[in-house]
């Protein structure tokens, strides 16, 4: 038999797969988490705050086990913390998808240094040290998957959120980076770009008329994404049917990037 004919719809199960999602219970996260748990993988959620309970019963009513940890992961011990929730609950961790992050918005030249260091400490020191400390476990298991959130600002420069811009530029590089060291263990490291999803983050700049139809114009498909549209492409990046797939960062926009 061919490889070709090896090929089947089962290379998306992920069935006996365990994920971590950071920022899992709302928005854009909460639509990782659900797109997982849908395809099959038992959850750690890692969250700032308690607001889960809407998370947990999408999950459950997929018949699949989600636990839930209140987590700083700008600190060693919590990013531990749900590290050892996942390895004492399930005994491995086949999927990362580091999702957690925030945004201050300020004119450049009014930045604030302790806003910049806020950002810059969520979206980017804390996504390269879990990511470090999860990549020891699957070069172990000699498998896994890491799934950095870059953005439309890892292209292009944006306003008003210079340290937003630099993260998820630098999200891009991680990701390049660890797939030059970790391919040749079988840990397969890439991203995904959301374009402007509708969520509650993104509810000011949709209630705003003018700036929403800026948006609209540069989006060939004509609208807003939604969280649905993400799940498809977490669960493909999760998945065997991706493993030969290394370093790359997915746009998932719309058709944004090209117009």
């Amino acid at each position: 038999m061919s490889n070709l004919q090896e090929f089947s719809m089962n290379f998306f199960n992920l069935n006996e797969k365990v994920a971590i999602v950071t920022g899992g219970n709302t928005g854009i996260g909460q639509g990782y988490a659900v797109g997982l748990a849908k395809a099959g993988a038992d959850l750690v959620v890692a969250t700032y705050d308690t607001n889960w309970d809407e998370t947990r019963k999408m999950i459950e009513a997929e018949g699949r086990k989600v636990v839930f940890v209140q987590a700083d992961l700008t600190k060693a011990k919590d990013r531990k913390k749900v590290i050892d929730e996942a390895i004492n609950t399930f005994g491995k961790i086949d999927i990362l998808v580091n999702n957690a992050g925030t945004i201050r918005r300020a004119p450049l030249l009014e930045y604030k240094e302790e806003d910049w260091n806020a950002v810059m400490d969520i979206n980017l020191n804390a996504v390269y040290f879990l990511s470090q400390d999860v990549a020891k476990i699957m070069v172990e298991q000699k498998s896994g998957k890491i799934i950095n959130i870059a953005s439309m600002l890892s292209y292009q420069g944006g306003k008003f959120v210079p340290p937003y811009t630099a993260s998820k530029h630098g999200v891009a590089g991680i990701t390049k980076a660890f797939a030059n060291e970790l391919a040749c263990h079988n840990v397969q490291i890439n991203a995904i770009a959301p374009g402007y999803i509708a969520t509650d983050n993104t509810a000011p700049i949709r209630a705003d008329e003018k700036r929403n139809a800026e948006i609209l114009g540069r989006i060939p498909a004509d609208k807003w994404g939604e969280p649905f549209d993400l799940m498809g492409a977490v669960v493909f990046l999760s998945s065997r049917a991706s493993d030969y797939i290394n370093g790359h960062v997915l746009a998932v926009d719309g058709g944004w990037l090209v117009r």
